[in-house]
């Protein structure tokens, strides 16, 4: 990346929720846990446990109805979604269909689109960063599903803030391509440092990338720790429920091959 791509950005921030509860009618969830900075972090749980809706009140598009949301030890409950230090990837890309990849990507740096030559510079290296050098003025209809998660993640980029949240934004893409895009981001938390949550379903997905695992269920954080021990089988027994037994067996094989 250019040097104002790289050399300006934040590095990551530790990231807590503090006895934070929210509810949708009668399911209640509470949030007690925290995340350390510059690790990427998978967030794994059955549907409706309560995935989405974590990241939405660290994001700020949800409001707790009690309890506290600390980015880098500041209390940022009232802050609204556009000053808080996040940037998020959805499952959907959320690209505006009339604008060209590179306006897309400069939203992330100005919603105005009033660049300086500095902004597009750096926008220029974000696009050929994701591997989309040469369709900068494609529209989103004239892109894969994959290009249009680069298209949202190069657009991340450019926002230089410290916690990256990523709401399962693989999920549609085949394995090969789904590897491609894992494999981008964890390249890219290695230039850049940034704290890293990663919702995902997939068991493979987050043994590929991230260094630690915090499970839900019912609504609240059952377990959390090293995503080696759970994939290892040292996870505890409501983890190992559901991922099933070749999940953690497949687990436990590549991590002893890591360490041989």
């Amino acid at each position: 990346m250019a040097a104002g791509a790289t050399n300006g950005a934040t590095r990551g921030a530790e990231v807590r929720l503090d006895t934070v509860s929210f509810s949708y009618g009668d399911a209640p969830l509470v949030f007690d846990v925290d995340f350390a900075a510059s690790k990427i972090t998978a967030i794994m749980g059955p549907s409706g446990s309560g995935k989405s809706t974590l990241l939405n009140l660290l994001a700020g598009f949800e409001t707790p109805q009690a309890g506290r949301v600390l980015i880098g030890g500041a209390d940022v409950g009232a802050a609204p979604p556009s000053a808080r230090p996040v940037s998020m990837v959805f499952q959907e890309n959320n690209l505006f269909a009339h604008l060209s990849v590179e306006e897309n990507v400069g939203l992330g740096r100005s919603p105005s689109l009033r660049l300086t030559e500095a902004d597009r510079a750096d926008i220029a290296e974000a696009i050929a960063r994701t591997g989309l050098a040469g369709k900068e003025r494609r529209l989103p209809r004239e892109l894969s599903g994959g290009e249009r998660q680069r298209v949202a993640l190069a657009r991340v980029l450019v926002r230089n803030r410290p916690v990256l949240l990523l709401d399962e934004p693989f999920a549609s893409l085949g394995p090969a391509l789904r590897d491609d895009m894992l494999d981008l981001v964890a390249d890219v938390h290695a230039e850049r440092g940034m704290t890293l949550l990663f919702v995902t379903h997939q068991p493979q997905d987050a043994r590929r990338i991230c260094e630690e695992v915090v499970f839900l269920d019912n609504g609240m954080v059952a377990a959390k720790g090293k995503a080696d021990d759970f994939f290892a089988g040292a996870g505890p027994e409501v983890f190992r429920r559901y991922v099933g037994t070749s999940a953690w067996e497949a687990g436990s094989r590549d991590i002893a091959r890591k360490r041989t």
